[in-house]
């Protein structure tokens, strides 16, 4: 005999039950749920997004509409003093420059891409530097700009200075965009290698609500905080991803009316000895040439823009270099062919055959003897070269300031650069640790060595290491040393290595 009936569900432990029909609408309610808060997401981030675009724009827009119009009283010779314009463009240049810089930042630090460095840091004088820039800012909106810290600060710690400055320029800059009067403090602690920053200010504060939310990228709290400051709220953002990334930890605090209090912790070590101190600048005029051949060295510029090539001629040929431009890639390799340059200035994006493979070509035909580096701002094709596998020596991203560009040029080419008399920098002689006096233009030797740790350059390190065992058998623990360095790949210490025996 068969018995029919109503089917009846299990649990996992064997218990009969009916309640599968509860659970099966517990667990779509439950889905329900989390999709409606991943909805309430991701409307929150268009709506973001949406801010940030508008933002962009008024952002973009603004300093551009300043270059072109001071542009255009330039070109009529016009209205103000071209001085003052020029300052205008340029100060107009460096935000739209800042802005791209922050996007690009923000692209980097989400892909994992941004690389850190260690050097040595003036620690008393990069906050000192702080509060000289922020200073006129406080100033002209009557604000009174303080620096706490104790006179035990060590005088040099080791991280990276880039970095830090943007750190805490972000949080003074906030500080005092965000105060109506009263004042803005940094006050800096150090103890047992941690440094603490906090940045005070007596402004409108923070909500609640919005002290965790302003450090998400595009947002910049309140429509009250939105309005009172222009803005693509990616400073914060940053701010916390670099911090982060330096292995420190940031913290706000805040009361609406009240102001706000943003404090950062994060290892700064102290270097075993105190680096050696920058040499003295003076206004470039020319360059000395200690290089094979006669005559002025030949620099060709490859770029597609006729306006950025004449902007990088203008800037070079009165220096005496003998300049040639060439469009596009098949003109650079043909010039090089009648006449190789010392240095190639090479675009990457470029109609017909690409910087790249013009490089490629360049490098093939000439060899290590041509100098190639590119310049582009295709920054998402950066790479430094002068590691023996790319073609090229070296990459300089635009926009860049003349210091840059010099500085690229000094180290290629090995030249020294002369003031408006014609004197070269005059290297002494020095002595090795056992007393014995370096030989020839050890000195000067030890210099370059020095810039072109700094910039990277590991394939004109080891010649210039070669150069220096050369010209001061006696110094071979130095040499040792140095090369020590360059194999493990620590081109600081490689720096401050030779920058002490360039002192001495």
């Amino acid at each position: 005999m068969t018995v029919t009936g109503h089917s009846r569900e299990t649990d996992p432990a064997g218990h009969v039950g009916d309640d599968a029909p509860s659970r099966r609408i517990a667990a779509l309610e439950a889905e329900n749920a989390r999709l409606s808060q991943e909805a309430r997401r991701a409307q929150s981030a268009n709506e973001a997004k949406s801010r940030f675009l508008a933002s962009l724009s008024h952002e973009i827009r603004s300093p551009l509409n300043a270059i072109y119009g001071h542009a255009q009283l330039l070109e009529r010779k016009e209205g103000r003093d071209a001085m003052r314009a020029a300052q205008i463009i340029r100060r107009s240049c460096e935000h739209l420059t800042n802005l791209v810089e922050g996007l690009l930042d923000l692209s980097q630090v989400e892909n994992g891409v941004l690389r850190l460095q260690r050097e040595a840091i003036r620690f008393p004088a990069l906050l000192d530097q702080m509060i000289a820039m922020f200073e006129p800012q406080a100033r002209a909106r009557g604000l009174s700009l303080n620096l706490e810290r104790p006179d035990t600060l060590p005088e040099f710690v080791r991280g990276d200075a880039k970095r830090l400055r943007q750190v805490l320029i972000n949080l003074l800059s906030n500080a005092i965009k965000f105060t109506k009067d009263g004042s803005v403090t940094l006050a800096v602690q150090y103890r047992s290698d941690v440094a603490t920053f906090e940045v005070r200010d007596t402004g409108i504060g923070i909500a609640p609500a919005d002290c965790a939310r302003i450090f998400d990228p595009f947002e910049r709290g309140d429509e009250t905080r939105a309005a009172l400051a222009p803005g693509a709220g990616l400073g914060l953002s940053i701010t916390r991803a670099l911090v982060h990334m330096m292995g420190g930890d940031i913290a706000v605090e805040s009361t609406p009316g009240a102001g706000s209090r943003f404090t950062v912790r994060m290892m700064l070590s102290q270097p075993p000895s105190p680096p050696a101190g920058p040499a003295p600048t003076a206004r470039i005029a020319g360059y000395s040439d200690a290089g094979p051949g006669e005559g002025r060295r030949r620099i060709l510029i490859v770029d597609d823009d006729a306006e950025q090539a004449e902007m990088v001629e203008g800037l070079l040929e009165p220096l005496g270099f003998d300049i040639a431009v060439a469009a596009h890639g098949e003109d650079a390799i043909a010039m090089a062919g009648r006449r190789p340059p010392a240095l190639v200035l090479l675009d990457i994006s470029m109609p017909g055959r690409t910087g790249w493979d013009t490089a490629e070509i360049l490098r093939a035909q000439h060899g290590d003897a041509m100098r190639i580096v590119m310049v582009s701002a295709n920054a998402h094709e950066r790479d430094g070269g002068g590691d023996g596998r790319a073609a090229n020596d070296g990459f300089l991203l635009k926009p860049f300031d003349f210091a840059s560009l010099l500085d690229l040029v000094a180290q290629q080419l090995g030249i020294e650069w002369t003031d408006a008399d014609g004197t070269p920098p005059a290297p002494a002689p020095i002595p090795e640790a056992d007393g014995a006096p370096a030989v020839g233009d050890a000195a000067a030797c030890l210099s370059r060595i020095a810039h072109l740790a700094r910039s990277g350059d590991v394939r004109a390190l080891e010649q210039r290491i070669a150069d220096f065992a050369a010209l001061a058998p006696d110094a071979a623990t130095r040499t040792d040393r140095m090369r020590d360095a360059l194999d493990a790949f620590d081109l600081a210490a490689l720096a401050r290595i030779a920058a002490e025996g360039a002192s001495r």
